[in-house]
This record gives structure tokens, C-alpha cells and sequence, in this order.
């Protein structure tokens, strides 16, 4: 059984809207390592709609030095609005029965980054096994924040460290 596993930049009030907008004065050595860890292990890159159609504008022409980590990665959308995925190696799933097909395939670990929304239904339908924030020292005081109103899901703090920039790296897992 895979393991699925999220990484969210996200602001001391919660925010994890358009991170490119504050978090880059705190991206040091340290987080880049963090994060590169975090993009090695995923065998697959699993997406929400509105995150794949933004890295599919992207990433197909881009020069940066992770464009083609990020064109040859095998894909997934979950989105029940997606007529098609004409980005490179990407799939949809509709719902999350899709997910929870592909979390139970052998294999390594699925990766999410961003996706909010479906970071949330994930953790809310029990499937999401780690959840990784990268907590900036900033009240960013607009955007959409992770967590909004919903059931409470106790989860167990199993990792943290302090990157020199004042940015907590924490892991959690279900409670």
C-alpha cells in the first residue's frame, strides 16, 4: 500500500494561498533540502484541479532547473471537472474511491503539494498519512488558510525542526 503524504507552506494565521507571494525571504539551504526530500520520495505527484492547471501553464515551458523533475513525473488530478490533462504524464481520478484505488496499488509514496481543498478532503476521509507545514513567521493576514470549519482530526506531532530563517518544519501523522 502507498503512502500519501502533503507539504504546505503556510503563514503563522494559517494562510497557504499563493506562498510565491511571501515565503521566498525564508527559503534558505535548509528548506530546500526539506522540500527536496519531500519531491524525491514521491513516486507520484497527486493534484487538485485548480494546483495542476497552474504547474501545467508553468512548468511545461520552463527553463528551471526542476522543470523536467516536473514534466517526467507520473501525474495524478483529482477533479470531477477536468475534461482532460494534456500536461505530460498526468491522469484523472474523479473522486476519492480514485485515490483510495491508487493509495491501496503497491508502490511508493504519492506527494501533494499545494491542494488545498484536497489536502483537506484527504485528511477528513482518512487518507492522507503524513502531513508536512513549513510554518513562515509571517501573519500574511489574507488568503485562503488550510484548515477551515469541519470535523476535528487529532493528529500526533512526530517531527520538528527550526530552519535558521525562524520557518518550523513539521511533520504530523493521525492521531
Amino acid at each position: 500500500m502507498r503512502k500519501i503524504v502533503a507539504g504546505i507552506f503556510l503563514s503563522l494565521d494559517g494562510v497557504a494561498e499563493a506562498p510565491e507571494t511571501w515565503h521566498f525571504p525564508y527559503f534558505n539551504d535548509e528548506m530546500g533540502a526539506a522540500v527536496g526530500a519531500l519531491m524525491s520520495d514521491a513516486e507520484i505527484t497527486l493534484l487538485g484541479r485548480t494546483t495542476y492547471e497552474g504547474f501545467a501553464a508553468y512548468w511545461p515551458n520552463s527553463e528551471d532547473e526542476m522543470a523536467a523533475q516536473m514534466n517526467d513525473a507520473r501525474k495524478v488530478v483529482v477533479s470531477t471537472t477536468l475534461k482532460e490533462a494534456t500536461w505530460q504524464n498526468t491522469t484523472v481520478v474523479r473522486d476519492l474511491d480514485g485515490v483510495r484505488a491508487l493509495k491501496e496499488e503497491p508502490g511508493g509514496t504519492i506527494g501533494i503539494t499545494g491542494s488545498l481543498v484536497l489536502v483537506r478532503s484527504l485528511l477528513r476521509a482518512g487518507l492522507l498519512d503524513e502531513l508536512h507545514l513549513m510554518v513562515h513567521p509571517i501573519w500574511v493576514g489574507h488568503g485562503e488558510r488550510l484548515f477551515d470549519e469541519g470535523e476535528t482530526v487529532p493528529l500526533t506531532l512526530v517531527k520538528s525542526e527550526t530552519f535558521k530563517t525562524g520557518v518550523l518544519n513539521l511533520t504530523y501523522t493521525r492521531a
